[in-house]
């Protein structure tokens, strides 16, 4: 009986013994995680710090290009913002007109011509962005369609600034002649019988 009661109990030792080994075990692995849980997030914020200068870059990049080209085209112009906001765990931009301390969603509450505007400013933005930057040419298609008439000229001459301050070549297709006012050169095209001709 006390052969058994000794067995016993080095079982219950034994058990002891592995228990206590388990624990220390997962005590070193506990304190490991921790570290590396506490360089994982030093690193994420390191990302998002980065990720934020970078956004703040670029707002104010894209912002001021498309604010100026505004600007050059209309006389009570809007200005042009970007923010990025996280929706969904994920981040997006959002574009936004404001004028007198007023925000407004660009499609839903200003007019064609802003948004032709915009619309051609965000593209040149995107293209000074780019690296490595595709070939200094942009082929557009009727730019400024909706733009009214009286205000062709200055869009003319802001892709004529454009053109050489960036050593950007447009290559327009347009049926409005205010637009061609500013080019160096200019080629009319005629379709006759269904074939397209340059008309000198």
């Amino acid at each position: 009986m006390i052969k058994e009661l000794r067995s016993k109990i080095d079982q219950e030792k034994g058990k002891r013994d592995e228990v206590n080994r388990t624990l220390l075990e997962l005590d070193a692995s506990r304190s490991t995680l921790k570290k590396s849980l506490r360089r994982s997030e030093d690193a994420q914020a390191i990302i998002q710090k980065v990720a934020q200068d970078t956004q703040s870059q670029l707002e104010i990049h894209i912002s001021d290009i498309v604010s100026m080209a505004l600007e050059t085209i209309f006389d009570d112009p809007y200005t042009f913002k970007i923010e990025f906001v996280v929706k969904r765990n994920k981040t997006e931009c959002e574009l936004i007109f404001e004028k007198d301390g007023v925000s407004i969603h660009p499609l839903s509450a200003s007019g064609g011509g802003v948004i032709d505007t915009a619309s051609f400013a965000l593209r040149i933005a995107l293209w000074t962005l780019m690296q490595p930057r595709s070939r200094n040419c942009i082929i557009l298609d009727e730019p400024f369609k909706f733009l009214s008439k009286d205000l062709l000229p200055r869009a003319s001459e802001l892709l004529k600034e454009l053109s050489e301050k960036l050593d950007l070549q447009f290559i327009i297709v347009t049926h409005l002649d205010e637009l061609t006012e500013c080019a160096d050169k200019t080629f009319n095209v005629k379709i006759r019988k269904g074939i397209s001709k340059i008309i000198s």
